[in-house]
């Protein structure tokens, strides 16, 4: 049976992780929204092709890698981590934690413009 913790306990083990990335990198977070929600939409699971699969964290925005001169006036991008999702597959609050960070850093990661095949040859799939 999966494990529940308090919105709270899950939104400092996600900042917890953001915290613990090197501050190079923390400076190069920019326009860029962190938020926690229970469960992704139907519609992102539609849009992904993952309707009736898991979805633990969704990365929406312009990498920087894909960021030129006119970038400006443009909304933050948004990385989204779905709390039930990852409790779900986690049957206790170390494996919430280690699913948390490994999600927050795929994440980031597709900010900085690392596609998936990258990030699975990296073994953070």
């Amino acid at each position: 049976m999966p494990v529940r913790i308090p919105e709270d306990e899950f939104e400092q083990l996600v900042v917890d992780v953001l915290d613990s990335l090197p501050d190079d990198l923390l400076r190069m977070l920019d326009n860029i929204d962190v938020v926690i929600e229970q469960r992704p939409t139907r519609e992102q699971l539609k849009r992904l092709d993952l309707e009736g699969g898991l979805l633990f964290g969704l990365y929406e925005g312009i990498p920087l890698t894909e960021r030129d001169s006119g970038y400006f006036l443009v909304p933050p991008d948004k990385i989204t981590i779905f709390q039930r999702s990852i409790e779900r597959v986690s049957a206790n609050r170390d494996e919430i934690a280690d699913q948390v960070r490994k999600t927050v850093i795929h994440e980031v990661a597709h900010h900085f413009g690392i596609g998936e095949e990258r990030l699975d040859e990296l073994g953070w799939s």
